[in-house]
């Protein structure tokens, strides 16, 4: 079995055990973890809901991202990330969440944030978790690697 649907299993698994939903806020895997999550059958009874905000409008629109940080850190920053988990919580009111922002390639990168850089950022509640991962490989790659990174991230939320 593809080790993402694996991980969206498990996922789905321990928020069946929390009582609890999850929302996903992403920009750079353009619907791909939640495509991941609803490839489950019976994730209606906790994945909550899925923004795809793939330009920096649409960031403030839906999910309350200031502005201005786009001018100040870019859309592809710890601050962003972090605004964007905590905009897909209160929208959808899920405990859990997790939102990317990243640069997949092909272009697109810069000398300090060059292709293959994403930001990831899970939400339990209060608590907010951040991190830079830098993936290799093509748009695809760095597309899968991501989905699979913040699975992997959920799945460590509440394991306390």
């Amino acid at each position: 079995m593809d080790p993402i649907t694996v991980l969206a299993a498990r996922l789905g698994e321990r928020l069946r055990r929390f009582n609890a939903h999850v929302a996903t806020a992403e920009s750079c895997t353009g619907g791909g973890i939640a495509e991941a999550i609803t490839r489950i059958p019976g994730s209606s009874a906790w994945f909550e809901a899925g923004y795809v905000t793939y330009s920096n409008a649409q960031k403030t629109r839906q999910l309350g991202v200031p502005e201005a940080l786009f001018g100040q850190v870019g859309a592809v920053s710890q601050e962003v990330v972090e605004a964007m988990v905590r905009g897909a919580q209160a929208a959808s009111g899920a405990r859990f969440a997790v939102a990317v922002s990243g640069v997949a390639g092909p272009d697109g990168g810069s000398v300090a944030k060059p292709v293959g850089t994403v930001w990831l950022a899970w939400a339990d509640g209060e608590h907010v978790t951040t991190e830079r991962r830098y993936f290799d490989g093509d748009r695809e790659s760095v597309r899968r690697q991501t989905v699979i990174a913040a699975l992997d991230g959920l799945l460590q939320l509440g394991a306390e």
